[in-house]
């Protein structure tokens, strides 16, 4: 499945070409697993939102691919964006946690449903 959507701002390329229409696909396992492995990772652990955006972003405006350095080159609003994106679509239906009542100290199940 594909989702399109529209950056806030929009990568500008080097010839000053603004790309903000893409469409970003759901993840599979092996896109979360497989950047773990890279260096820039281990080097550090932020890089990961990098590749996996890299991953799953399948087209930005004209460009002929999403790579890790079109990602980086983004504004931080529009990396925000894609990573709230991402995160939306791939969050389980629904979250069950533990809670206890405050003024009775009752435990109780409590399901969440993820945010629009």
């Amino acid at each position: 499945m594909e989702f399109e959507f529209d950056l806030p701002k929009g990568y500008v390329d080097a010839d000053g070409n603004v790309h903000r229409h893409g469409a970003m696909r759901l993840a599979m396992a092996i896109d979360e697993i497989e950047p773990l492995r890279d260096p820039r990772v281990q080097a550090n652990e932020a890089y990961l939102l990098i590749l996996l955006l890299a991953r799953v972003v399948i087209r930005l405006g004209d460009l002929p691919a999403v790579t890790p350095e079109v990602i980086e080159g983004i504004y931080a609003s529009d990396l925000a964006y894609l990573q709230d994106l991402y995160q939306r679509l791939n969050a389980p239906e629904s979250v069950v946690v533990g809670a206890v009542c405050p003024n009775c100290s009752t435990q109780f199940q409590l399901q969440i449903a993820p945010h629009s």
